[in-house]
């Protein structure tokens, strides 16, 4: 297999470490650059099982900053980037929609310009290059609730070859869908979505661009639903649902979503689009009694004693009733499909933060953030 050198920005965060991690395990002959700013959600303890491997690196740097990032390109020969670095919380992004603009657009555009100008000024050119952005189902917008009251999750989708099952819509993300998204957070991701192809089209820049669903499972920063609401139970803190818990999201587990990033990587075609999903719908309330009843099993209590943690909250703004993402074309050209449905997903999920209270304490407490300076200041 021809050696890559291969940048991955947010490398220290949820979806990224998962990525880094697969990538340095598999591809031994590859150089892994793990490029982040270690903002609030980057921890490098994401990666102590691999941070000493031959053939992999961290640098610590803003995706901002351009000239860095060139030097970085030269220094280490980047042929490929797979871009995963963002700030990525919508509640995040209604208070503070400059910071999402910096780092979403501004970010990906900075490495866009350095990829650009470095793989052009080579005598091969963008031969055997690649930029890989990572982006999200939230740029599509929303999708509108037929699904009869009364039935709960879960339910695949219709979009599923396997699924006999219906979904709480008949529409579904493709990639061609409208973008329309309603929220800082999604408007910024929209907008990077929309350099990375336009430097494509521009210059002939080797890209894909890959919109997933919402992401669960181990190392997840716990503002999150799914590790906020385990922590929440474990310690029997109230649990904020928002508006009456109807929005349907579709979840993938991490691992699977990390198989596809290398799948597609590797195989996926210049220039594509491909949609990364669960075909897995489920409202949020009854994702939450999944998992207290989960959580309360696992530590002994009486299943379900928990339910009346739920607390329900004022709606976010702009809260978009239901995304769902259909994925065929991942299946049916490159062959990927999730090997977990929600219910044994969630369950290793739950046993993986039960299991590491040290790391949910850290995180929690903010002691996470010394695991820099304690391995690296002096490298």
């Amino acid at each position: 297999m021809t050696k890559k050198n291969i940048v991955i920005t947010g490398g220290a965060g949820f979806i990224g470490s998962h990525v880094v991690r697969l990538f340095v395990n598999k591809y031994p002959e590859y150089k892994i650059i793990n490029l982040d700013k270690l903002t609030y959600a980057g921890n490098l303890a994401n990666l102590k099982d691999i941070e000493d491997r031959p053939n992999y690196k961290f640098v610590r740097m803003d995706i901002c900053d351009f000239e860095a990032f060139f030097r970085l390109m030269q220094d280490e020969h980047i042929d490929s980037i797979i871009h995963l670095a963002a700030e990525s919380h919508v509640d995040r992004s209604i208070r503070d929609p400059f910071t999402f603009a910096r780092t979403n657009v501004m970010g990906t555009l900075s490495l866009l310009q350095a990829a650009r100008t470095y793989w052009e000024g080579l005598s091969e050119g963008y031969e055997g290059k690649l930029f890989y952005h990572i982006s999200t189902d939230e740029v599509y917008g929303a999708l509108r609730m037929t699904h009869p009251d009364g039935i709960s999750a879960p339910f695949t989708t219709k979009a599923s070859s396997d699924s006999n099952h219906e979904a709480y819509g008949e529409d579904f993300f493709l990639e061609t869908t409208k973008y329309s998204p309603h929220s800082p957070y999604s408007a910024s991701k929209a907008s990077s979505d929309h350099f990375v192809r336009a430097f494509h089209d521009t210059y002939g820049m080797p890209t894909i661009v890959t919109n997933c669903s919402n992401n669960y499972g181990p190392y997840q920063f716990p503002e999150k639903l799914i590790p906020l609401f385990i922590n929440n139970i474990i310690h029997r803190k109230s649990l904020p649902v928002y508006g009456k818990g109807e929005n349907v999201r579709d979840w993938l587990y991490v691992e699977d979503h990390a198989r596809a990033i290398d799948i597609i990587f590797h195989k996926g075609k210049v220039a594509e689009t491909y949609n990364i999903g669960g075909f897995n719908e489920w409202k949020n309330i009854d994702i939450i009694k999944v998992v207290i009843k989960t959580v309360d099993r696992l530590l002994g209590r009486k299943e379900g004693e928990d339910l009346d943690l739920i607390t329900y909250v004022t709606d976010r703004k702009g809260h978009d009733m239901r995304y769902a993402i259909d994925s065929r074309k991942l299946q049916k050209e490159l062959g990927w499909e999730p090997s977990l449905q929600f219910e044994e997903g969630i369950e290793k999920t739950v046993r993986w933060y039960l299991d590491n209270k040290e790391w949910m304490d850290n995180v929690t407490s903010g002691d996470y953030r010394k695991y820099y300076d304690a391995m690296y200041k002096d490298r």
